[in-house]
């Protein structure tokens, strides 16, 4: 190999080295405040409250204490409230699919932007824009203090993002698949039924995933409108600090409960989420 050629590797191999360093450079400052946080709460959730007052700080617990865990569970009433997150995040989220998947196709296929730029602007609108309305129709209803309206205010959440996630997803799919299947003799709806459904089953993992951890991260509606019985668990997070001290472990405690369930499963099906969405970004021909 003459030295230009030689030269011109090796200049080709630093300029990959320096992107591949760059690249791992900036994932690492975007994230690491994440991690930080939630080696920080791991700690004063495992600490007892001497040392998580203490000064300087003590970051690594010795020895480390599940304290903070039981005292979560003995003195709140943390059960009903992860049985309250499930019912309503479970309900929505399954509302949400038997709504949004039909609206997303027939969007798709009337081509109505227009409807999609609604959907858009309804999931981008802050949560505080519907509470007062919403509040005063629950409170003349006779429903403030149950389960039913932190469920209903949640489908504002879980549809927008079923809805505006699938019409990407069924405007993807090529149109000569349905096209074949009502040439054949299949209604409308059995063409969506037998051919587009199984294909946009991505798309539906990846609004389900999506529509799951804003749900259950939810804290306006059930902080507003939850009772002393159907509040959700961010709401109870809140509810456990007082006036007369902050107990910081309990609380780290109670935080990383409620951070757990939405990690592992986001952990766990990463793979579908980027594949999900890597399949809806692409045009079929």
């Amino acid at each position: 190999m003459n030295a230009p050629a030689r030269t011109s590797e090796l200049s080709w191999l630093a300029r990959r080295v320096a992107s591949k360093l760059a690249f791992g450079f900036a994932v690492f400052v975007i994230v690491s405040p994440a991690i930080l946080v939630m080696l920080w709460m791991l700690s004063l959730s495992l600490k007892n409250e001497v040392d998580n007052m203490a000064y300087p700080p003590v970051f690594i617990p010795s020895p480390p204490t599940l304290a903070n865990f039981e005292a979560v569970f003995e003195n709140s009433n943390l059960m009903r409230y992860l049985v309250n997150s499930l019912l309503v995040t479970g309900g929505a989220t399954l509302v949400a699919i038997l709504v949004g998947v039909p609206a997303g196709y027939g969007i798709a296929k009337a081509s109505a932007h227009r409807t999609a730029i609604c959907i858009l602007i309804a999931r981008i609108t802050p949560a505080l824009s519907y509470l007062i309305p919403l509040y005063m129709m629950f409170q003349m209803l006779g429903l403030t203090g149950s389960l039913w309206p932190i469920f209903i205010t949640h489908l504002v959440i879980t549809i927008p993002i079923f809805v505006y996630v699938m019409i990407g997803f069924f405007e993807s799919l090529p149109p000569d698949l349905e096209e074949a299947a009502l040439i054949d003799g299949c209604t409308l709806w059995q063409a969506f039924r037998h051919v587009a459904l199984p294909l946009a089953r991505p798309g539906i993992v990846v609004a389900m995933i999506l529509s799951i951890i804003f749900s259950w991260n939810n804290f306006v509606f059930g902080a507003v409108l939850g009772g002393r019985q159907t509040r959700t668990l961010p709401a109870a997070v809140y509810n456990m600090l007082t006036f007369e001290q902050v107990a910081w472990g309990p609380l780290a405690a109670a935080a990383l409960l409620v951070t757990a369930p939405v990690l592992v499963l986001t952990l766990f099906i990463q793979k579908e989420i980027v594949g999900g969405l890597t399949a809806g970004g692409v045009k079929g021909g």
